[in-house]
């Protein structure tokens, strides 16, 4: 039996960390190659790390619901020999280089007298912070609150990735600290109401459903929403997919849902609309040169999920139906990447699918927009014919666009709406396949 070091695994290129769930293996247990260890949460994927070999788990070195950062040694392992080329090593030696290598940082001494301070001030006037100080706040339920009393020493009193992490490992101080400024009269504050819950079965949310809770009401802190709504007539689209999804599926391999031809509209709206594909980082407007369409998508469990169809302007039909098509089947099973969920520029959540008419959806933070898509119902509407005002019968949708009022106005979120819907609407009946 050989020693050898288990090492946190790359999960995703921008993947830095990962927090243990929980070990499937306990010390001194024996296990077989392809055997799952542990199992690893990066955001809002779950992924297992399987044995390269058959062996024995000697000493676990980080517990469940420790954050890891990406290459560092989780576990001393034996493995069976020929399975390793690592230098064998003594359980002891191992253990104490492990710890030689992540030794306890000490507090500052100028952060130690403050630790029991019950007051602070404003260190970083610049309240605007960028999507990857947001992102490092989320994972470690840092408020902006928080935020603001963190020593800023970017330009312009920006806070920059290493205060933040700084701030963490000084054992964040200011957590609990409360401001010395007297508050301003005019200022609404929420209401300390001591209402009255109820009682009934009691349900602890599960990592993911509070990521979700974080993630929403961080965005709704974060973006003033504004909503605008328009209806669309897909008769022509309803007609045509039903008229070729067989054919569809005998020459191309694929299944023929809506979502190919709803990715596919607004991914020539936001070429039209470029502005619309944007995030914010502190003063500044970043509009992405890739357009990234999200997916908003229930997994088994009920919680939701955003796989990405990368570029999607660039793409085919065919092309497009296959990506919807193998990240909803990775959803159903659990088995989306972090790869898979990364990057979106702009995102779709498709109501319709549960039976809603409408929806108000909350945007998918760093973005500026999302759309929400009702359910297509049939309709008696008035048409213009060339013999005149009729009648008939048509497959009617509402569409319903949030939008970061910050940097999206009334027109632009407008015009980009209706943009789809005329997409939509126009859709060629006499295309092929």
């Amino acid at each position: 039996m050989m020693e050898t070091e288990l090492k946190m695994p790359k999960m995703g290129e921008s993947i830095t960390e990962g927090t243990i769930i929980n070990w499937l293996i306990n010390e001194g247990e024996s296990f077989d190659e392809g055997d799952i260890i542990l199992e690893v949460a990066t955001d809002k994927v779950d992924n297992e790390v399987p044995a390269t070999a058959s062996g024995i788990l000697v000493k676990t070195l980080f517990n469940a619901k420790d954050v890891v950062p990406v290459g560092e040694t989780i576990a001393i392992l034996k493995l069976s020999e020929g399975n390793s080329t690592t230098t064998k090593k003594t359980i002891s030696d191992k253990v104490e280089t492990t710890v030689a290598l992540k030794p306890k940082k000490a507090l500052k001494p100028d952060v130690k007298s403050k630790l029991n301070t019950t007051a602070f001030s404003v260190s970083n006037s610049n309240t605007f912070f960028s999507p990857l100080i947001i992102s490092i706040a989320k994972a470690h339920h840092i408020s902006f609150e928080e935020l603001a009393r963190i020593p800023a020493t970017g330009t312009e009193s920006r806070l920059r990735k290493s205060d933040v992490y700084q701030y963490i490992e000084d054992g964040r101080p200011y957590k609990f600290a409360q401001p010395t400024a007297q508050p301003d009269p005019t200022a609404y504050r929420i209401p300390q109401l001591k209402l009255d819950k109820g009682t009934g079965k009691i349900i602890e949310m599960d990592r993911m459903r509070q990521l979700i809770a974080d993630h929403m009401v961080y965005s709704k802190h974060t973006s003033p929403h504004v909503t605008a709504y328009v209806e669309a007539d897909l008769t022509n689209m309803v007609n045509w997919r039903n008229a070729n999804k067989i054919a569809f599926q005998k020459k191309h391999g694929e299944r023929l849902t809506f979502t190919p031809l709803f990715v596919e509209a607004v991914a020539k709206a936001i070429k039209d609309f470029p502005n619309i594909n944007a995030s914010v980082d502190g003063t500044n407007i970043i509009v992405k040169q890739n357009i990234n369409i999200g997916m908003a998508t229930a997994l088994p469990t009920g919680n939701l999920i955003v796989p990405v169809v990368k570029n999607a302007d660039t793409k085919d039909l065919k092309t497009i139906a296959a990506n919807v098509n193998e990240l909803a089947g990775k959803a159903r099973e659990n088995k989306l990447t972090g790869d898979d969920i990364k990057g979106s520029t702009f995102t779709i959540s498709n109501v319709g699918t549960f039976g809603s008419l409408m929806g108000t959806p909350i945007i998918n933070q760093p973005e500026v927009a999302i759309l929400a898509l009702g359910i297509i119902k049939k309709r008696a509407e008035v048409i213009e014919t060339k013999t005149g005002d009729e009648i008939a019968i048509r497959s009617m949708m509402y569409l319903s666009l949030s939008f970061d009022h910050r940097v999206v106005d009334g027109f632009l979120g407008g015009s980009f709406l209706k943009r789809v819907a005329d997409y939509f609407e126009q859709f060629d009946s006499n295309r092929s396949i």
